[in-house]
């Protein structure tokens, strides 16, 4: 079925992206894996392109294009193309909002315009070692010392933490409500800011995951973000977008591992005939094939109610456990039909299916999307 939500411009930016993502990210991918973090310069390089923060207006050095289907496009080609790890929507589109939504004339001015060209790398910090879906029960604090703020506490599994240049650090500044959090952009070599562990994690090899620490961070009251106390709602604002950029990217990495295996089961033979050859195999393809071109229609549609302004949390919720579901089952599918080949880090499927195990984690576990689901059809024991 021909996808019907693109336009002409659209197709011709993802010639270009495709190129990009060959060339100087696809073409990188085995060093960064090896090495554990993507060079800065892949950030750069995008930047050149103007393929971050779209969205920014043109004042700040951006492109002004609002049109979420643009990103769609990035997230598409680097899960067919280019590599995982590169986590450059979550610099443009999930980090890089917050400040151009919540961010005053002056910190946009001092902050856009070297997101945008690639200069400085975004990251949000939010996770705890004792606090992760559940965001008001994080101890970070930041204390009001009059002309500035006293930040103490540690986050882990912060994407793009060792690159980092920029990190929203989400603390609280209320101790008597449960939702009295603010959150604060923490710029590199402030004093007491210090990053651990370049954490391994079971895939996404590339991506830099850490560990920070802020060990009384003097935090400037020019570098507070949005409204004092409110940064729990804040969150829940960017969060319907934050999960269709995951659901979009989930099922493009299925996708992406279909087309690999179909290429694989038409070359690789067993029993004199090809892999593909077998009733088992064409089935399995077909179920596959089915299930993701269905999704694609959801997705799609989700992707225009967002252009509309219309795209509801619990839609969100349903995208990104949909997508992430589909995603492990299809990975798991493509790796048996590699056979021993499936299992060796050396061909791409194999990570892939590593990488995809995340997805029904991060952003709202799979757990978290049924229970937002349910709530919106009137199952809610808190209110009985």
């Amino acid at each position: 079925m021909s996808r019907k939500i693109f336009e002409e411009e659209h197709e011709m930016f993802r010639d270009s992206v495709r190129s990009f993502m060959r060339k100087e990210i696809g073409a990188n991918s085995d060093r960064w894996h090896e090495q554990g973090i993507v060079d800065r310069e892949a950030f750069l390089k995008a930047g050149e392109m103007g393929l971050l923060l779209m969205w920014a207006h043109e004042k700040y050095g951006g492109a002004g294009v609002q049109d979420f289907r643009y990103e769609q496009v990035l997230i598409e080609e680097n899960a067919a193309h280019g590599d995982a790890g590169f986590f450059m929507t979550l610099h443009s589109r999930l980090v890089g909002p917050y400040i151009g939504e919540l961010g005053t004339e002056e910190q946009k001015a001092r902050w856009l315009p070297k997101c945008i060209s690639g200069e400085n790398i975004l990251a949000v910090a939010i996770t705890e070692p004792g606090a992760g879906s559940d965001v008001a029960g994080l101890r970070t604090k930041a204390e009001d010392k009059g002309d500035h703020y006293l930040l103490n506490g540690s986050k882990t599994y912060t994407s793009n933490g060792i690159n980092a240049d920029l990190v929203i650090v989400v603390a609280r500044t209320d101790p008597e409500k449960r939702h009295g959090l603010s959150l604060f952009v923490v710029e590199r070599g402030m004093e007491g800011f210090e990053r651990g562990r370049n954490l391994k994690k079971m895939g996404l090899k590339s991506q830099d995951t850490a560990e920070l620490f802020f060990n009384n961070v003097k935090i400037p009251k020019e570098n507070l973000l949005g409204e004092l106390h409110r940064g729990f709602y804040h969150l829940m604002h960017f969060l319907a977008e934050e999960r269709l950029l995951g659901a979009v990217g989930y099922l493009a990495c299925a996708n992406a591992a279909l087309d690999l295996t179909l290429d694989y089961i038409k070359e690789r033979k067993a029993f004199g005939q090809t892999i593909a050859d077998f009733q088992n195999s064409r089935f399995k393809m077909a179920d596959m094939r089915m299930q993701i071109d269905v999704a694609q229609a959801f997705i799609d549609q989700c992707v225009e109610e967002h252009g509309r302004g219309e795209l509801t949390a619990d839609d969100a919720a349903k995208a990104k456990l949909f997508t992430s579901e589909l995603e492990g089952r299809v990975m798991d599918e493509c790796v048996q039909l590699h056979g021993g080949a499936g299992y060796m880090d050396e061909y791409p499927i194999c990570r892939m299916y590593l990488n995809a195990r995340v997805s029904r984690i991060y952003a709202g576990s799979s757990e978290i999307m049924r229970e937002i689901i349910a709530r919106s059809m009137g199952l809610d024991p808190r209110k009985k």
